[in-house]
């Protein structure tokens, strides 16, 4: 694993292009060339979001069990 770190650091230090991982073969590749586009920020906005909506969605169900009990009560 830290090979494959090390070898990551090293190419992102000689090549000015961004640099990922391919993780069938462990070697660093450039994303252009591989078809990916997605950028950090994006993957970033995205778990933010899901967190954010599951946490909504926990709070409207506990809202509309309050709102049962109270009617059968």
């Amino acid at each position: 694993m830290s090979d494959t770190i090390v070898k990551l650091q090293e190419e992102s230090r000689l090549n000015p292009d961004p640099v990922g991982l391919d993780l069938t073969s462990g070697e660093p590749i450039n994303p252009k060339d591989a078809g990916i586009y997605d950028n950090y920020v994006v993957k970033k906005q995205i778990v933010n979001s899901c967190s954010i909506i599951a946490s909504n969605l926990l709070l409207v169900d506990e809202i509309m069990r309050a709102g049962m009990s109270s009617l059968k009560g």
